[in-house]
């Protein structure tokens, strides 16, 4: 048995751990180590979708606190917990609208390196830009995150659909504009990506489902678990990361490694 799959399928999966919840693009990566190791994952973009949601069980599990008292208090009428799930579900629909309208389209014309590699610059530019000239911060926790604000970074969440703009990172850079401190839009961003992610993997699976066969689901498997292990390993580190150097750090990254791939994309 040809078990030699194994280690990309891994490797993309430690891969995805580490960036999914860093304004860097964890799709952008994972599109461009395949394109340096080979990797050949099941049709449609399944696998890179997919195990995603490695890395959102992560954020379940880290923030399990947090989503049982959503689960349990938000159908208490007027309660923090209530206005706060309205809130993550308003963010959602945008993304949830474009997606299923848009996802033939952007998974077959998108879905390739030099995409990649304009939006890893052009978003590592505008987080730098944004972090020199945001408003000063208004909303210093999750609970104060109006529906209006809500709505905003929804549609910004929206615009990561392309790859390599980065989904944290869109929504991040939605929220400091609106007003939030940079810990209270990275824990927006995480809290939103459960249900855009879990969304976003299904729709994937089930538009793919024809062409999959077990060795397809077997790649995903093993992508999902190294995600979900090295997420988990992470993502607490990501809060105090950010909160004490800021995003720049990350954009002068992302325009690094834009140009560096651009670069060996016209001499490969």
């Amino acid at each position: 048995m040809d078990l030699s799959w194994i280690w990309p399928a891994a490797l993309m999966g430690v891969v995805e751990g580490l960036t999914e919840f860093l304004p860097v693009s964890s799709t952008g990566h994972l599109i461009l180590l395949g394109e340096i190791i080979g990797f050949q994952g099941p049709p449609g973009k399944a696998f890179e979708i997919a195990i995603q949601s490695g890395a959102i069980l992560a954020v379940l599990w880290a923030y399990r606190a947090r989503f049982a008292a959503l689960a349990t208090r938000a159908w208490v009428p007027g309660s923090l917990d209530r206005i706060y799930a309205a809130n993550i579900l308003l963010a959602f629909l945008p993304a949830l609208v474009i997606g299923a309208t848009l996802h033939g389209p952007i998974t077959r014309l998108l879905f390739n390196p030099y995409v990649v590699c304009a939006a890893l610059i052009a978003g590592g530019i505008a987080i730098i830009a944004i972090e020199r000239w945001r408003p000063e911060p208004s909303i210093h926790r999750v609970e104060e995150i109006g529906w209006l604000a809500a709505l905003l970074i929804g549609l910004g969440q929206a615009l990561a659909m392309i790859p390599g703009t980065s989904r944290s990172g869109a929504t991040i850079i939605a929220a400091l504009l609106v007003g939030a401190d940079r810990r209270t839009a990275a824990e927006f961003s995480f809290v939103l990506a459960v249900p855009t992610m879990l969304a976003a993997t299904a729709y994937a699976l089930w538009k793919a489902r024809a062409e999959l066969d077990a060795g397809d689901l077997g790649q995903i498997v093993v992508g999902t678990l190294a995600a979900f292990l090295v997420a988990l390993a992470v993502v607490r580190v990501v809060l105090a990361v950010i909160s004490r150097i800021g995003f720049t750090p990350f954009g002068w990254y992302r325009i690094a490694l834009g140009g560096g791939m651009l670069a060996w994309l016209a001499l490969r």
